[in-house]
C-alpha cells in the first residue's frame, strides 16, 4: 500500500480547529463561583488587531495575555489572565498557536 502524502491526509481532515477547551490546573474564582474550564475560540482578524501574529505563534506572554480576553468563553478579564497559573497560560498559548496551522500543516505533522 502506498504511503499517504500530506496532501492525501489534508483532503480528509476536518476544517481547521475553531475551538479548544482548556481544563485549568488552577480554577479561577469569580465571586462565589469557580471557572474550571474555558473554551478558546479561533480569533478572526479583527481580534488580532494591535498584536503580532509571530509573537502569538512564538507563544509570547504579552501577546497571549492581550488576546485571551478577546477569544475566551466565558470571557476572562485582563486581571484574571494575568493571575493564571503558568501551566494554564501555556495550555492557552498552545491552543492559540494551533489556530494558525493550516490543514496541510497539520497533515504534515501527522506524517512526520
Amino acid at each position: 500500500m502506498p504511503k499517504a502524502t500530506p496532501a492525501d491526509i489534508a483532503a480528509v481532515l476536518p476544517d481547521p480547529v475553531t475551538t479548544t477547551a482548556v481544563t485549568l490546573e488552577k480554577p479561577i474564582k469569580r465571586g462565589e463561583s469557580e471557572i474550571a474550564s474555558v473554551t478558546v475560540r479561533r480569533p478572526v482578524s479583527g481580534e488580532l488587531r494591535g498584536l503580532s501574529m509571530l509573537d502569538l505563534m512564538r507563544l509570547e506572554m504579552d501577546a497571549v495575555q492581550k488576546v485571551l480576553p478577546r477569544i475566551t468563553m466565558p470571557t476572562l478579564t485582563a486581571f484574571e489572565v494575568s493571575q493564571l497559573d503558568p501551566a494554564d497560560t501555556a495550555q492557552f498559548a498552545m491552543a492559540i498557536a494551533d489556530f494558525f496551522l493550516t490543514k496541510a500543516q497539520r497533515a504534515a505533522s501527522l506524517t512526520a
